[in-house]
Formats: structure tokens, C-alpha cells, sequence
């Protein structure tokens, strides 16, 4: 499948939110994901189909000042 990640290109096997991310390596309590503007709760991530070209956001907090 063909998707936008964090504005770039990619090719996943995955066919859920929570599948993609577990493919990406994100791990923690702290993400927000977004998918084609919408945001996704971190509960509904399981169930949330993707579809062939869908935006994807992927953001995590930043420490520092």
C-alpha cells in the first residue's frame, strides 16, 4: 500500500493505523496521529483502516528549549 507519511512517500504492508506505527517503530503514550487531516485517538488506532494513498501524521513530542 501506498501512503504519505509525515509528508514523504512510503510503501507499507500495513493495513491499520496501530499496525504502521508498530511497522515505523513509534512506540509510546505520547503520539498523535493524524490521517488525512482527521485525528485518530490513540484507542482507535486498532480498528482504523488504511487506504491506498491516505495522508499520514505521525507527530511526538520534543524536549528541549
Amino acid at each position: 500500500m501506498r501512503l504519505i507519511i509525515n509528508g514523504e512517500p512510503q510503501t507499507t504492508a500495513a493495513t491499520t493505523l496501530s499496525q504502521l506505527l508498530i511497522a515505523l517503530e513509534y512506540e509510546g503514550e505520547w503520539l498523535a496521529t493524524a490521517v488525512n487531516g482527521e485525528l485518530v485517538p490513540r484507542e482507535d488506532r486498532d480498528d482504523h483502516a488504511l487506504n491506498d494513498n491516505d495522508r499520514i501524521e505521525i507527530l511526538t513530542p520534543m524536549q528541549g528549549g
